[in-house]
């Protein structure tokens, strides 16, 4: 193990790739719309128009984590802004929560070859978590970066904060309400925030597949950060890697058994369901039984 790998070594940091193995910038960004055109750059622009993730006018805030989704998203991003429609704003904001030095510095290279001018701030949160949440901090942690990340977004002038979950986690999301929390309730491609007035949280990555997010990543050579969590790496695992698992399992099961709990946020027949919450009122079908 080199030097630097030993720095990086326990600290949430994918494998290190060789700096003479990564491709030059302009190939990088050459693949989204030619290597990889049908996977990642169409199914970017089809979330963008199909949801109206981004309209003239709008300032967006692009959370940048330094994993893999979020450095995609960002270069993303910048090509729609390049060869797209233009008529929008970007800033690229790095939230640190209390990284290794050597991760920090890490997301920083990343950034500067990847020419994504980021704006850093920190926050503090892991060691917040850390103290507060007790054996599952993830959950915490995540509810804190996000608000973290509004307030960024609305301190900068943007009307809009953009997160890098992909197609993946939108599922894994839906089957983990189902199993764990007795409802069907799935991730959405955006909305409104409650806290933060103006804002709205959009998703461009909703139709990604993190397969080639990783390809992507892989081919370009760089070296993402993961968690990048010493805190989390010290407690339980929480039931979300489960369930990807469980989803990998059914996937040898049942053809397209993922895009099947997709399409099933898209097909709910009210007409055959015991009961919904709207506006935070349940309603049961006895209420429309009669009519």
């Amino acid at each position: 193990m080199t030097e630097e790998e030993n720095k990086l070594a326990g600290t949430g940091c994918e494998a290190l790739v060789p700096e003479e193995d990564r491709k030059p910038l302009a190939e990088i960004e050459r693949s989204i719309i030619k290597r990889y055109r049908k996977h990642l750059w169409s199914k970017f622009v089809k979330a963008i128009k199909e949801y109206e993730l981004v309209q003239d006018g709008d300032k967006i805030a692009v959370a940048i984590s330094g994993g893999k989704d979020s450095i995609l998203m960002a270069k993303l991003f910048q090509e729609l802004h390049r060869h797209g429609n233009s008529n929008f704003e970007l800033e690229f904001i790095a939230m640190d929560p209390g990284y290794h030095p050597n991760i920090k510095q890490l997301l920083i290279d990343n950034c500067e070859y990847l020419d994504i001018p980021i704006h850093i701030f920190e926050s503090g949160i892991f060691e917040v978590a850390d103290r507060i949440a007790g054996d599952y901090p993830c959950y915490m942690c995540a509810r804190m970066r996000r608000g973290a990340l509004y307030g960024k977004a609305q301190e900068l002038g943007c009307n809009k904060l953009a997160l890098g979950h992909h197609f993946n986690d939108v599922i894994e999301t839906t089957m983990l309400n189902l199993l764990c929390s007795g409802n069907f309730k799935t991730m959405m491609p955006k909305l409104k925030s409650k806290n933060y007035k103006g804002i709205e949280l959009i998703r461009p990555l909703y139709h990604i597949e993190e397969e080639y997010i990783k390809k992507f990543i892989n081919y370009s050579g760089i070296s993402p950060l993961n968690c990048a969590c010493m805190v989390s790496a010290k407690k339980t695992g929480n039931k979300r890697f489960e369930i990807k698992e469980l989803i990998g399992e059914l996937k040898e099961k049942f053809v397209n058994v993922d895009m099947s709990i997709f399409r099933a946020a898209e097909n709910v027949n009210m007409d055959c369901i015991l009961g919904w919450k709207k506006d935070d009122k349940k309603y049961s079908f006895l209420d429309i039984y009669d009519e």
